[in-house]
């Protein structure tokens, strides 16, 4: 794209506090002024002249000195007057066509062309163009435009600016072809062109007025330098950070290994942590003896989260995806909430980015589901009875599907009780089953988040997302875990994913339906069971509590 430079003429009145002042520009106080702006505008338009932070460049001011036989200056109120807007060669390099205004007994008034930015204003512009993003060197856009896009591909019509602070150029024109074939040539013939300096996304054209003439939606293609785009590498601090956070996660999930003891501990243990009233800790080292027999249930924990984040690795590495570390978040409820791991890499299609957030809570919910089972099935065998452990049954009511598969296991006579016998593996199991459920929820850069997202499109991801926020506000999932997981959410991944390099092809029937699924199930597992269903169903002994 060809340098665009807009020459605007314009003078102003001088105002009542400034009146000793005559020779300088209104950006420095100035009475009567001529100002010119010339600046390089990233948008291939002529009937706007206004100056704002993605296409001011360069700023230039004149001073001329109005004759006035009277020798002060004349207050009045600033009036339209007539100006245009010519597109010329830049000032430096002025051209034999320029035409000049020609000057005027009476200094013209201020033209309607846009507000007028004071010093401070324009500083502030000039400081976020050196602290912001590099942008799109305007070279590289003319040799784009000229080399990569055409009758054959894509005919550009308008550019606008691109990314979160307008640090690229987004080309909005006429697909000529399929769109993906068009996107594939468009990359390699960009790497040809320009080498490896930027990267190339297919988005949906915003505001557009209607679908695609061969169908699907209208695309536009946007350019961002690929250290803009792309994430940075891990750095030591976060190596750090990460190694603390998974120590804590031991000592949280081993803590949930001596908490299900709890028949076992002693008494003024038992009573510190459940009566609210209890004030003087007790003596901690009466806790060693039951560590070693709270390890299997804390293998289990840390065994389902790092089958989450295997089954993420495993997914990603055939698609040449990176992530980063996981970032473990302990709780001593469940254990722990789940690990943060962010892409490392820009995802090259939807399909990808459903592929990988799905495989995490599907791997870890597979382990837990059989951990799950199996420990149903050793409680209710009279042969393990010496290592099982008594848990109130008013917990099975934090879960209509898993308050179902164990009512269905171990009968009504078992379950309709103060406690059940319950063998370790079914805490552990449950345990991995709601913190797989916890995230795949479909909200911001959850796994949920980003399925929800690569399958049905961002919109669709903020509609769930209200939804969820709503219904975790309310207590609806999750019981007393809603608000402390709702809080973790906003805090750390609220922040929906970036788009994929192609972020418009459709990933299939197959994926939706499988998300869908998986969305459906996780709602079963975090409904609590009020009351009198659960008296109903059997699941507690609910006239005990």
């Amino acid at each position: 794209m060809g340098t665009l430079t807009t020459s605007c003429s314009f003078s102003f009145s001088a105002p009542v506090w400034n009146r000793t002042r005559r020779n300088s520009c209104l950006l420095c106080r100035v009475s009567q002024t001529s100002c010119s702006f010339s600046f390089k505008s990233k948008r291939k338009r002529t009937t706007s002249t206004r100056v704002d932070y993605f296409n001011f460049y360069r700023f230039k001011c004149f001073s001329s000195v109005h004759d006035d036989s009277n020798g002060d200056e004349e207050e009045s109120s600033a009036e339209p007057s007539t100006s245009t807007a010519t597109t010329t060669t830049p000032p430096e390099e002025p051209t034999a066509g320029d035409k000049k205004t020609p000057p005027s007994s009476r200094p013209p008034t201020i033209s309607p062309v846009g507000p007028a930015y004071n010093s401070f204003q324009v500083d502030s512009f000039k400081l976020m163009e050196l602290l912001g993003p590099e942008k799109v060197d305007p070279a590289d856009v003319k040799l784009i435009k000229d080399k990569l896009f055409g009758y054959s591909t894509f005919w550009v019509t308008k550019e606008e600016p691109f990314g979160d602070l307008g640090e690229g150029i987004l080309f909005l024109g006429n697909l000529r072809g399929r769109r993906e074939e068009v996107f594939a040539k468009l990359q390699s013939q960009l790497v040809e062109v320009t080498g490896n300096k930027y990267n190339l996304f297919m988005v949906e054209e915003p505001n557009s007025e209607g679908p695609d003439p061969r169908g699907g939606p209208r695309v536009s293609f946007g350019l961002l330098r690929k250290e803009v785009s792309e994430p940075g590498p891990t750095t030591l601090w976060q190596y750090v950070i990460a190694l603390l956070l998974f120590l804590l996660t031991i000592g949280s999930s081993v803590e949930l290994g001596i908490a299900s003891q709890i028949n076992r501990l002693p008494p003024e243990v038992v009573k510190y942590f459940t009566d609210p009233n209890a004030i003087e800790p007790p003596d901690m080292e009466l806790l060693f003896p039951f560590v070693e027999s709270a390890l299997p249930l804390a293998y289990g924990v840390l065994g389902v989260l790092l089958f989450h984040e295997v089954g993420h690795f495993l997914a990603a590495f055939p698609k040449k995806v990176k992530l980063s570390i996981p970032y473990f978040i302990p709780n001593i409820t469940l254990g722990s909430f789940g690990a943060i791991t962010q892409f490392k890499s820009i995802l090259p299609d939807r399909s990808t980015e459903v592929d990988i957030s799905i495989a995490g809570p599907v791997a870890g919910a597979a382990l837990s589901f059989s951990m799950f089972a199996v420990g149903l099935l050793l409680s209710s065998n009279p042969g393990a009875a010496g290592d099982l452990v008594q848990v109130p049954s008013m917990l099975f009511q934090g879960s209509l599907l898993l308050g179902l598969i164990t009512r269905a296991t171990l009968g009504y006579a078992a379950m309709h009780a103060a406690t059940v016998s319950i063998h370790p593996l079914v805490i552990a199991g449950w345990c991995g089953l709601t913190t797989s459920a916890f995230n795949m929820l479909p909200v911001g850069c959850l796994d949920g988040g980003r399925a929800v997202q690569g399958a049905f499109g961002k919109n669709a991801l903020i509609g769930f997302g209200l939804t969820t926020y709503t219904l975790l506000g309310l207590g609806v999932l999750g019981g007393p875990l809603s608000l402390p997981w709702g809080l973790y959410v906003l805090i750390c991944q609220r922040t929906p994913e970036k788009p994929c390099l192609n972020d418009v092809t459709e990933v299939g029937t197959l994926r939706k339906i499988l998300v869908s699924a998986c969305i459906f199930l996780v709602g079963l597992t975090l409904l609590p069971v009020w009351d009198e269903l659960a008296e109903e169903l059997g699941i507690g002994l609910v006239t005990t509590f």
